[in-house]
């Protein structure tokens, strides 16, 4: 059975397939989760398999709900599903719209509720390998050195998270962990 996907067809929100989404570009519901511990934030990098932006970097997870499932539970429901990482509570941080081409023909228009979610404790992801391939904390800074230093390592969206949205996702909270 096809994933069907809230995506909006002439100005209505409609259920649509997720590819059939990507291919013609819709604008779409999107929920995208950092996970951090500190300044660290955990990445994920995706799977081969995927059949846009595959072995390229991105945040700790991100994916689109379901018709009708609240941006909440699908954070919650997509950390598990990904990663195996239960017991955070993601923090709704900011709705942000973007459009980016991902290769293959097909674009991601998406309107994303972004969450962050504090690890307050040692965490082990698990990762599902059709979903992810590698994981890694990496301190915040360093990340976005990497991310100027070898843009073509990252996912579009993390890039322009990073770029026009991090104060926005990150408020305080990187900034304070920094000093303790």
């Amino acid at each position: 059975m096809p994933h069907m996907i809230p995506a909006w067809v002439n100005g209505e929100l409609t259920p649509v397939e997720k590819l059939l989404a990507h291919e013609q570009g819709l604008k779409h519901k999107a929920v995208s989760v950092f996970v951090v511990k500190g300044v660290k934030i955990l990445m994920q990098r995706r799977a081969l398999g995927k059949y846009h932006t595959p072995g390229l970097w991105a945040n700790t997870c991100c994916t689109h709900p379901m018709w009708e499932e609240p941006s909440s539970a699908c954070a919650v429901r997509r950390m598990r599903e990904e990663l195996g990482i239960s017991g955070l509570y993601p923090e709704f941080r900011h709705q942000l719209e973007y459009r980016a081409d991902v290769g293959h023909g097909m674009i991601e228009h998406e309107v994303v509720d972004v969450f962050l979610a504090h690890a307050h404790r040692p965490l082990t992801p698990i990762a599902n390998p059709d979903e992810v391939m590698e994981t890694r904390w990496m301190d915040y800074h360093d990340l976005l050195a990497e991310v100027r230093r070898h843009p073509e390592r990252f996912t579009p969206w993390l890039k322009i998270y990073l770029h026009k949205y991090a104060d926005i996702i990150f408020g305080p909270d990187l900034i304070i962990a920094s000093k303790t």
